[in-house]
């Protein structure tokens, strides 16, 4: 059993010269009774051991063990197993940094074990370049994922460090970065990952060693984009370099995750021009490119973004992964600058667009994620590309990390669950208490246990959209502008047993997309605080849900229903359902020949999230508004 526990954080920005937040550590966290506190639970019980369970069944084990000797055989599975082992390892070292669970404890050691075993001498580790595929070694960063392997190692390893003290894998991570650092420089030999992801955590490296190579090399790899040496096309980020990109472009994932390395790199550079680059892509994607859910990337093929406004329903891509790196991406941004708008994009993902990735019951998942179906998109158990399973475990071990900040000025709450915190204030302890249903009600219950008195600032976060809301210290209603979509901030000598409630109006809202997103004209989305709503046939059976139509003036309600779906806030009311019997079996008709028929039906819509765990059946998110 590992029992040394330490700071962990995903970004540890603690000594970070252009970062305006520090995170506060993920082992000084406690989820209770709240939204997530059960999907932990789940995580540890369910989640990591079928998904170790599966990695050693399809080979990817067995792969560090060819590599080691151990064993003899083919490679198994895709160029690029190792990264899902990789990041396997990383969500249990999140895990581990508030659980006690003495069995991944020590399915992780022997993980580690394998892959350190599998090590060459000169540092590089990569179990597809082995034996017969050693000359071929960075031949082809283009398309082999070299790069992005070894940075999930390293990310792995660090975040095992943090919350462990293990430092085996880690000592591997900086001896193959050493070996990487050795082979790529300005006076070496030059190029850039085709799939980038070593950017981000080569500036980690540097931040867990203080070894200034790892982030020369982070800034490196950025530099290189643009030459032509990874394909010099927008599906690679390779068109132009990164400092003249205006438009977010090229495969979702790869995208966001250079982002997240760009992001990490000025936060420690502050180089102004980059960050210039980062708000500007940031704005092209989510005022012209980002789903309802916050989910991004348009098009199945090259898993890309595509053209401004392009956000099909049915066909939408919007890969888990890619929720995820929007999460990561808008998380790096908030430590940058405390700007509460990176914060509501954050909440979005995570609530819509990542949370639906995972079946309720832990062990299926999407890899694809549409905004509308007819009832054939299921979650796998598994997938030959896997990148998704291990990825959505690791971002929801390391949720605990998210809730809270600070700054020199004080304690920021960035999110609203159910939780308590040990915050460092000036070399005191303060527990931070949050009582609160959310996201299905906007009552937020804030209790501070200084240690002893103590002058700071709390800035709590006013949603983007929430319209009006209170708050209250000590039942004293807080007279100061509260805005949405930026931090109240509240200063003043804090005692034990200060109370501060923050009330959050959650209505039902009906959204309306830009007129330019074609395939949303004329329909709506119900969304109601951060949750979007979707009508699935489950609920609906007496009706085709793709031919409902909301009217605008129709009126809705919320009800809390704890059996279904394991506790949801539905979303009740009347509609109308279009008739398509006239059309018989033509395709088109006359307008002048035909006299649509339409009658009432109760509707039941439920969070995005949580389609597809019963009977399939169509679901749709954008409804019809207007009665043809």
């Amino acid at each position: 059993m590992i029992k040394k526990k330490l700071n962990v954080f995903v970004v540890d920005t603690s000594h970070s010269p252009y970062a305006k937040l520090r995170p506060v550590s993920i082992s000084k966290v406690r989820l209770e009774d709240s939204f997530f506190a059960p999907r932990l639970k789940m995580l540890g019980d369910v989640t990591l051991p079928t998904q170790y369970q599966i990695i050693e069944e399809t080979g990817r084990l067995s792969n560090f063990r060819r590599a080691a000797g151990k064993i003899t055989g083919d490679f198994q599975g895709l160029f690029f197993n190792d990264s899902d082992v990789y990041k396997w390892i990383e969500a249990v070292a999140f895990y581990l940094a508030y659980s006690h669970d003495e069995k991944l404890s020590s399915l992780v050691i022997k993980v580690i074990e394998d892959v350190i075993s599998a090590q060459d001498e000169n540092g590089y580790l990569n179990t597809y370049f082995t034996f017969e595929r050693e000359k071929e070694r960075w031949t082809n960063l283009k398309d082999m994922h070299e790069l992005y392997c070894a940075g999930h190692l390293m990310q792995a390893a660090i975040a095992l460090y943090r919350a462990t003290g293990e430092r085996r894998l880690l000592d591997a991570a900086c001896k193959f970065a050493d070996h990487i650092s050795s082979i790529f420089g300005v006076d070496k030999r030059l190029g850039t990952s085709g799939h980038p992801e070593i950017e981000m955590a080569l500036v980690e490296l540097y931040r867990t060693t203080g070894k200034q190579a790892y982030l020369d090399l982070a800034q490196f790899f950025l530099d290189n984009r643009g030459k032509g040496l990874v394909g010099g096309d927008p599906y690679h980020i390779d068109h132009k370099p990164f400092r003249e990109l205006d438009e977010i472009v090229g495969h979702a994932v790869r995208s966001l995750y250079l982002n997240c390395g760009a992001t990490d790199i000025y936060l420690e550079t502050g180089e102004k021009q980059l960050w210039d680059t980062l708000l500007r892509l940031w704005h092209n994607m989510t005022e012209r490119k980002m789903y309802v859910t916050g989910g991004v990337g348009s098009r199945h093929e090259g898993e890309a973004f595509g053209d401004d406004y392009e956000l099909p329903n049915y066909r939408a891509y919007a890969e888990t992964c890619a929720a995820i790196a929007n999460f990561m991406w808008n998380w790096r941004m908030l430590l940058a600058t405390g700007d509460a708008c990176f914060a509501d994009v954050m909440e979005l993902a995570l609530y819509n667009g990542v949370l639906s990735g995972i079946s309720l019951d832990g062990k299926h998942y999407f890899y694809v994620n549409p905004l509308a179906d007819r009832g054939k998109h299921r979650r796998q158990r598994w997938f030959r590309c896997a990148c998704c399973p291990p990825n959505i475990a690791r971002l929801i071990a390391s949720l605990p990390g998210y809730l809270y900040s600070v700054s020199d000025e004080g304690i920021w709450i960035n999110l609203y669950v159910q939780s308590t915190a040990f915050i460092d204030i000036e070399g005191k302890t303060v527990t931070v208490e949050q009582r609160t249903n959310y996201p299905w009600s906007g009552g937020i219950d804030i209790f501070l246990q200084p240690e002893s008195e103590t002058s700071f600032s709390l800035y709590l976060r006013i949603p983007g959209w929430c319209r009006k809301a209170k708050i209250y210290v000590n039942d004293q209603e807080l007279k100061a502008e509260i805005k949405p979509g930026e931090y109240v901030e509240i200063h003043r000598v804090w005692k034990p047993n200060d109370h501060i409630r923050v009330s959050l109006s959650m209505p039902i809202e009906k959204l309306a997309s830009h007129p330019h997103v074609l395939e949303n004209a004329d329909r709506v989305a119900i969304k109601r605080g951060p949750i979007v709503y979707c009508i699935e046939q489950a609920d609906n059976p007496d009706f085709d849900v793709w031919n409902m139509v909301l009217p605008p003036e129709n009126p809705l309600k919320a009800e809390w229903t704890p059996e279904l779906l394991n506790g949801v806030t539905v979303i009740q009311g009347e509609a109308l359902v279009i008739e398509t019997e006239n059309f018989k079996n033509n395709l088109y008709r006359p307008v002048t020949d035909i006299s649509f028929k339409t009658r009432k039906v109760q509707f039941k819509a439920i969070p995005y999230y949580a389609w597809a765990n019963r009977k399939p059946g169509p679901m749709i998110i954008w409804i019809r508004s207007t009665k043809p």
